[in-house]
């Protein structure tokens, strides 16, 4: 038997090929290595993402946590590439950045970026998710992920409803200023759909202001009897409304205690999931419209 003693053996893994070419050099060390290294390289840009200013190799490890020493190897290979550029030991973003997430994100649309949450909120409370923009004094449709058929009228993406008589127009209505919602409110039809419909412009208008304090709307019978709905906004980075989800639901499945107590917290949190995306497209200047 070989001594492993002797000089030049190298104690290591079992790993066949290990001794024979070197411990850097076994495609299992490699893998490891190149995982690693991707991730250390990823966690320095981050960095950047949170401060938006030039960084020194110290402060980005205070941020990623990184040995001060593994960060400034990452920022030299990042430098190398073209990602950074080092001013005096001041490591600043270049536009290549850019480069990795701008092209797929430029051809994300907003229906796209929000589906797979409405999708997740309609099998979590199994009632019809959808998403809207307001289009002048209707809403429309712009994602939609229906569990079941619940209205006589087949709703589909393209699809536009009166904003007075949804909870979703509501919700998009009281997100504008005042005289804003007036004018909407004059322009409209404002047709009885249902006996329980509001038509009334000062009716409306105290509830639009009570949707803006309570930060969602519920509807009940007004588009269509049989239809409760309740909606919540989706903001921009500055706060304004610029879209507004539901979730549509049988009133004999669901009470409005039930709306209030469980669909509403699963709608919040929709959103901010669907918030933290377009923030993020947002930050590259491609905040989707429809």
């Amino acid at each position: 038997m070989p001594d492993p003693c002797r000089p030049g053996r190298k104690l290591g893994p079992a790993v066949p090929g290990y001794y024979r070419r070197g411990p850097r050099s076994h495609p299992r060390y490699r893998s490891r290595a190149t995982g690693s290294s991707l991730a250390r390289g990823l966690s320095v840009l981050t960095a950047f993402a949170q401060s938006r200013s030039a960084l020194k190799s110290a402060d980005v490890a205070r941020i990623t946590g990184l040995p001060r020493a593994t960060a400034l190897r990452a920022l030299i290979t990042l430098d190398h590439l073209g990602y950074v550029t080092n001013r005096a030991g001041l490591y600043h973003p270049n536009a290549a950045i850019l480069s990795l997430g701008y092209a797929p994100l430029s051809r994300l649309s907003l229906a796209q970026l929000t589906q797979l949450h409405l999708t997740a909120l309609s099998s979590r409370l199994s009632g019809s998710a959808s998403m809207t923009v307001l289009s002048g004094t209707d809403i429309l449709y712009v994602a939609r992920a229906a569990a079941t058929r619940l209205m006589t009228v087949d709703i589909a993406v393209g699809a536009q409803l009166p904003a007075y008589a949804t909870a979703m127009g509501r919700v998009l209505l009281a997100g504008l200023p005042e005289a804003e919602r007036v004018a909407l409110l004059a322009a409209s039809n404002r047709a009885p759909l249902t006996p329980h419909t509001v038509t009334d412009i000062d009716e409306l208008l105290r509830l639009l202001q009570r949707t803006a304090a309570d930060g969602y709307a519920l509807v009940d019978d007004e588009l269509e009897v049989g239809l409760r709905s309740i909606a919540v906004p989706v903001h921009t980075q500055d706060g304004r409304v610029h879209a507004a989800i539901n979730i549509a639901m049988h009133p004999s499945r669901h009470t409005v205690t039930d709306c209030i107590g469980q669909a509403l917290p699963a709608l919040r949190s929709a959103t901010q999931a669907i918030e933290h995306d377009l923030a993020a497209v947002g930050r590259l200047g491609l905040m989707p419209l429809t």
